[in-house]
């Protein structure tokens, strides 16, 4: 398969780390110029130099809360004002705890929906139009085997992923009639700074999560979403579940010693 996305812009939300700067490097790679949003602003302004000199592209990046609708808003149009993106991967995210909901952190909720759904609406309703008007572009969000099945005390994580997942598909019904596209990718274990954010720093309680089997890396999921990316545009992929082999779904982990 060729390489389509050279010269192409993409936007990556989240990409100060995990998935996000793995898909924001291999996008690079690929010849893709890249605008990056994140809310820590000296990791993206060493990612953004990386990417340049390794490659040769045009990259950008801005300190952007995507739960800040004002923020992405402004950010949005400083962009558009220069270039409509190609791509947008909206890969900004969260889990926070892990508890029964009658136990459950509201604050931590709040964490949840206001990143999970609320931040990949609000960049979205910031950015689709543009390509809506243009009548190409591409949107990929991230997901999570999380949007397909529950599980125990992941109540409200799982709820923003299924939300994820019905907004990917109801954004699809949206652009009908446009050569834009919509689909997800939804990993799942994939080893990042995702489960000590989820047990609030706790590295012990977060490795156990990985223990006895191989879970994906970023760049596994960043090569899927490559792959997905640089398909001819009459190719939609509407979803793209990806698992570590020893992982069958949510439940079956073959781990090391039969566990």
């Amino acid at each position: 398969m060729g390489v389509r996305i050279t010269g192409k812009l993409a936007l990556v939300t989240g990409a100060s780390s995990g998935i996000g700067t793995a898909v924001a490097r291999r996008l690079a790679a690929d010849g893709c110029h890249l605008a990056l949003w994140a809310r820590r602003a000296d990791r993206l302004d060493a990612l953004v130099a990386e990417l340049r000199a390794a490659h040769g592209i045009e990259a950008a990046g801005a300190a952007v809360d995507v739960r800040d609708r004002d923020a992405v808003n402004a950010a949005a149009a400083a962009l558009l004002a220069r270039r409509v993106p190609d791509i947008l991967i909206n890969n900004a995210g969260l889990a926070a705890g892990l508890s029964k909901l009658q136990e459950g952190d509201p604050d931590d909720w709040d964490r949840m929906i206001d990143t999970n759904v609320k931040g990949l609406l609000n960049v979205s309703r910031a950015v689709l139009p543009a390509m809506v008007g243009r009548g190409t572009g591409h949107v990929i969000n991230i997901g999570s085997t999380a949007g397909h099945q529950v599980y125990p005390m992941g109540n409200v994580y799982n709820a923003t992923k299924f939300a994820v997942r019905a907004l990917t598909e109801a954004m699809n019904l949206d652009v009908a009639g446009t050569m834009v596209r919509v689909g997800a990718v939804d990993p799942g274990h994939v080893e990042t700074e995702f489960a000590q954010v989820r047990f609030h720093g706790d590295a012990a309680r977060a490795t156990q999560v990985y223990e006895g089997f191989r879970p994906l890396g970023p760049d596994d999921v960043a090569e899927v979403v490559a792959f997905v990316v640089n398909l001819p545009e009459h190719v939609n992929i509407a979803d793209a579940v990806v698992l570590p082999t020893a992982q069958r779904n949510v439940y079956v982990i073959h781990r090391a010693g039969g566990a």
